[in-house]
């Protein structure tokens, strides 16, 4: 941000996307960008009631605030702002949760490809004030972004929101009991779930019974899998927090087989409730499990379920849940952090993100 900062700032913070269900990207615009947590700044919710209206906010509405209040900040934590917001440039705050709208265009559904990926693209452009969920992140947005833009590390924090802390487990797993994976996530090509099926039928041809359990609402995209489900794959479709719960406490581990994210907020969300997560060996999945979990490579499926039957057979696994628990509070704690600097900032303190590993250069 540029310019003399006050102690209370005004800022409009661009809600247009909440409407409905809630996921991620909702879930971190409701606690990162609270009135609570952004107290005593002043908050201006800009909302939508529709598709059409959003984007109305956001092509027109914004940038009119923008014009008419100069001296507020305007913060936009779900979709890109719009073009005509360039001239307040100095003054908007993109968070950034991921880079795959011009990362991975072969997996987009076709409002992403038409309206949302351009957007995208040009707000890198003229964006200078940049927040990322992950150094994961960050390093990959350096390739897509001004070289003006400032990067700035705003890990989210992750609730219990499935209510897991006190969850048991489905206690001790014997040999010929089905090992219950779970998946949470859309069902779209992004988050591969023919991988996580190719893993589950390769340990069940190896002598591991095996189930998977993916819960989530169907995106965009064909999945054969869907039509004619093989029997070891139970899909749930969406599930409110209370029947998650119920499911996820027959789970034994939590299955990611995800090509691209910028953070993969369920792998922390469920490990309040100690469930071990096994992930796809990438940087960010690297980043966000540090020491918990176990890591494979989704494209190979037989190597993949050898690792798994030898990790769900080790100590590591059974105790994996204090591992998890470990984990999301390490996570936290660094959240905190960051929290901590972007209010610092907001107060107008010059040395806020003087921190090294604070920014992304």
């Amino acid at each position: 941000m540029h310019g003399s900062l006050t102690r209370r700032q005004r800022i409009y913070i661009d809600r247009t996307h909440l409407r409905g269900r809630v996921t991620g990207i909702e879930r971190v615009t409701m606690d990162l960008f609270s009135a609570e947590a952004l107290a005593p700044h002043e908050v201006r919710s800009v909302t939508s009631r529709s598709v059409p209206e959003m984007i109305l906010r956001q092509q027109v509405d914004l940038p009119l605030r923008a014009l008419r209040d100069p001296e507020a900040l305007f913060l936009f934590p779900g979709f890109p702002p719009g073009p005509l917001c360039a001239p307040a440039a100095g003054r908007c705050l993109l968070y950034i949760h991921d880079t795959f709208l011009v990362s991975r265009p072969e997996d987009l559904s076709l409002r992403s490809r038409v309206y949302l990926s351009p957007a995208f693209a040009l707000a890198m452009r003229w964006g200078r004030n940049l927040f990322v969920n992950s150094r994961t992140t960050g390093e990959d947005l350096r390739r897509y972004c001004s070289p003006q833009a400032s990067v700035f590390l705003l890990r989210p924090p992750v609730r219990d929101v499935f209510k897991l802390a006190k969850r048991v487990g489905p206690g001790p797993r014997r040999p010929s009991d089905p090992l219950r994976l779970l998946a949470i996530g859309t069902v779209e090509p992004r988050k591969n779930y023919a991988a996580a099926l190719a893993v589950v039928e390769a340990l069940n041809s190896i002598g591991v019974p095996a189930e998977l359990h993916i819960v989530g609402r169907t995106g965009w995209g064909k999945h054969a899998f869907l039509d004619t489900p093989p029997p070891y794959l139970h899909w749930h479709g969406y599930l409110p927090d209370s029947d998650l719960l119920v499911l996820a406490n027959s789970c034994h581990a939590l299955l990611s087989t995800s090509k691209a994210e910028g953070l993969g907020l369920p792998l922390l969300e469920v490990q309040h409730g100690g469930i071990p997560v096994i992930a796809p060996d990438a940087p960010v999945f690297r980043e966000v499990l540090g020491e918990s979990g176990l890591l494979i490579r989704p494209d190979d499926a037989e190597r993949s379920a050898r690792a798994v039957a030898a990790w769900v057979a080790s100590d590591e696994f059974h105790q994996g849940a204090q591992a998890a628990r470990d984990n999301v509070g390490r996570w936290n704690d660094l959240a905190a952090q960051d929290a901590a600097r972007l209010l610092a900032r907001l107060d107008g303190d010059p040395r806020a993100y003087a921190a090294p590993g604070s920014t992304i250069p």
